[in-house]
Order: structure tokens, then sequence, then C-alpha cells
């Protein structure tokens, strides 16, 4: 029914996670109202997304070699939330009342999904803590991956005699952290407890 190239179109928007077939022909149908500066820009900006970086220090999204939050002087390195992913950051920060460092996993320990501790980013999070640092709050979803790598990181993260605190389970369990809203995220930081072996 449709031409070749835009059903080619509809089946790349098919792609992004959430989005069904009749979302896809809607989006595919909108650009066909764009102009050719403006289809140049997302063709610009698709492209530059190869050349984002990650940060050296917390693994988030960076331009150059380190992200803004972690060139910011501002921040409290005293303490550093650990995430899952990037977007987790984001909501995180969207909340704006925390001011730490963060430390990105890339993803959570799943045994079913073949995910081990050093298939994430948890070597490069020991190296970060040293004698400043007072404190790290696990901020994993309260899945059962989020649970498994969060009584993982604090087992290694007690040996080395840190004070480690689990956002409080205002969060629903089975639910994502980045879909939560923004006083649920503020009622699990306020709430935040320190780590023990049967929570």
């Amino acid at each position: 029914m449709y031409p070749n190239k835009f059903i080619k179109l509809i089946d790349i928007y098919e792609k992004l996670p959430g989005v069904g077939n009749k979302t896809a022909q809607r989006y595919a149908f909108s650009l066909l109202d764009y102009s050719k500066e403006e289809i140049d820009e997302c063709i610009k900006a698709l492209q530059d997304v190869k050349e984002i970086k990650k940060c050296k220090c917390c693994g988030f999204l960076a331009d150059e070699e380190y992200c803004p939050i972690c060139l910011d002087s501002g921040r409290d390195e005293n303490t550093i939330m650990v995430v899952a992913y990037p977007q987790d950051l984001v909501a995180i920060e969207k909340i704006g009342t925390y001011h730490g460092l963060y430390h990105v996993l890339g993803g959570l320990i799943s045994s079913s999904k073949g995910v081990f501790p050093e298939d994430i980013e948890i070597d490069s999070l020991l190296k970060r803590i040293n004698e400043n640092t007072k404190e790290v709050i696990i901020a994993t979803s309260p899945t059962m991956d989020g649970e498994m790598t969060a009584l993982y990181l604090d087992r290694i993260l007690k040996n080395k005699k840190i004070f480690v605190t689990r956002l409080a389970h205002g969060l629903p369990m089975g639910s994502n952290l980045d879909y939560a809203d923004e006083l649920t995220l503020i009622k699990a930081m306020d709430n935040r407890q320190e780590m023990k072996e049967n929570d």
C-alpha cells in the first residue's frame, strides 16, 4: 500500500522501544511535513549519536571525557549514588534534592540474562571509593535483578567499611526507576535506609 521508502521508515520507527505499528506510521507521516532543513537536522542528530561518549569517571553520557556532573565542583564528593542506567540518573536529577556524585553500572546482574558482576561497572565503582567516601546510595530499580544487584553491592561495599543505603521502597516492586514520578522519588530518597542482609 505504501511506497517502499515509506515502509522502510515505518520499520525503523517500530524498532524503538514501546512504538507499535500505528505509532510508527504517525511518526512517519509527521516527517512528510518537515522541511528539507528540518530533515537534515534530524539526520545530523542521528549521526551525532554515535559520537556521544561515556564519562570516564561515572559512566554517564558525555560530549567530552567527563560529564558536567563530574566536572561540577559544587557537588558533594563524599556521596555516590549507584544507578543502573543513564536514564535513572536523569530521573534522580530532575527532583533536584540530591547533590552528590553518581556511578552508572550500565546494567544489572541477571543470571537469567547471563549478566554477571564482571559484565557491569562494579570494578570502576570500587576504584572510585576512597577515604573521603562517606555514603554509597544504591538506587537500582526494585525488580528481581535490581534487588540482586543491590545485595551484591551491599556485601562487597560493607567489606570496605562504607555506609551503604538503599532507596526506600516507596518505589513499587517490579517498576523501573525512570518511570517513577518525582514525588515518589523524593520520598524514596528521603526514606533511604542502611542496607541489611535480610532486606
